[in-house]
C-alpha cells in the first residue's frame, strides 16, 4: 500500500488528514502537491551528492586492507582505530570502518575465539526425594519504601518438601550457602549426590560450579 493510499485510508477511517500525515513524517502541503503534481507516490529522496567527507574508493580500499591484515584481522573497529591512532596513523572513524565491514559482510564475527554458540541447558528429573534441590531468593517488602527483606528457600524437586527457608537482609553467596549446609545437614542428605538448581543470579552458586 502507498503512502498516498494510507492517508486516504487513514482519512476515511475518521481521522484528520494533518494527524495521518504527521504520522508519516509529512505535511498536508507536501501531500498536496504530490497528488497535483501527480508525480507518484513517495516524492521524498535523499541527498543528490555525496558527502564532502565520504571516503573516496581507494580510501576505502586502503581500510578494508588494513582491517583485513594478518596484525588486525582478529580484532574489531573498537581496537583497531586506537592502536592505529597511537601509530600516527588515522584512516576512518569507528562507525565507519564498522559501516565497511559490514557492508562486505565482514561483521559477523572477528577474533581469534570461536564464534558464540548456544547451548540448551542441562535436564534434570528426580524419580526420589532428595536427588534434586531447587532454590531461589525472594523480595519481602517491608513498611519503609524501598527497603526488603531477602526470603531464602530450598525445595525437594521431587516431594514439593520445602527443605528450609531463612529470611536475610541481604543477598549473598555465603548466606546461601549456609543455609543449604544446614538443610543437607538436618535432613541427612549428602551434597555430593545432590543436584541444586537455581537461576543465573549473582548469589546463585552457593556450593560452587556444578552444583547449580
Amino acid at each position: 500500500m502507498t503512502v498516498l493510499q494510507l492517508i486516504a485510508e487513514a482519512v476515511q477511517g475518521g481521522a484528520r488528514q494533518e494527524r495521518a500525515c504527521e504520522e508519516l513524517g509529512l505535511t498536508c502541503r507536501t501531500v498536496q502537491r504530490w497528488r497535483e503534481d501527480d508525480a507518484g507516490d513517495d516524492g521524498r529522496a535523499g541527498p543528490r551528492r555525496r558527502a564532502g567527507n565520504a571516503l573516496s574508493d581507494a580510501e576505502r580500499e586502503r581500510v578494508l586492507e588494513v582491517v583485513n591484515s594478518q596484525r588486525f584481522r582478529n580484532q574489531s573497529p573498537k581496537q583497531i582505530v586506537p592502536e592505529l591512532a597511537d601509530r600516527g596513523l588515522y584512516l576512518a572513524s569507528e562507525s565507519t570502518m564498522y559501516r565497511i565491514l559490514r557492508a562486505e559482510d565482514q561483521l559477523a564475527h572477528r577474533g581469534r575465539a570461536a564464534a558464540p554458540t548456544h547451548r540448551a541447558p542441562d535436564e534434570h528429573t528426580a524419580t526420589g526425594a532428595n536427588q534434586v534441590w531447587s532454590w531461589d531468593i525472594t523480595f519481602l517488602k517491608t513498611n519503609v519504601r524501598g527497603r526488603f527483606f531477602y526470603l531464602y528457600m530450598v525445595e525437594d524437586v521431587w516431594s514439593r518438601r520445602i527443605m528450609d527457608w531463612q529470611v536475610h537482609e541481604c543477598e549473598s553467596p555465603q548466606l546461601a550457602s549456609e543455609m543449604i549446609k544446614a538443610a543437607c545437614l538436618v535432613n541427612e542428605v549428602d551434597p555430593d549426590g545432590l543436584v541444586l538448581h537455581s537461576d543465573n543470579g549473582g548469589a546463585m552458586y552457593p556450593l560452587g560450579e556444578g552444583r547449580s
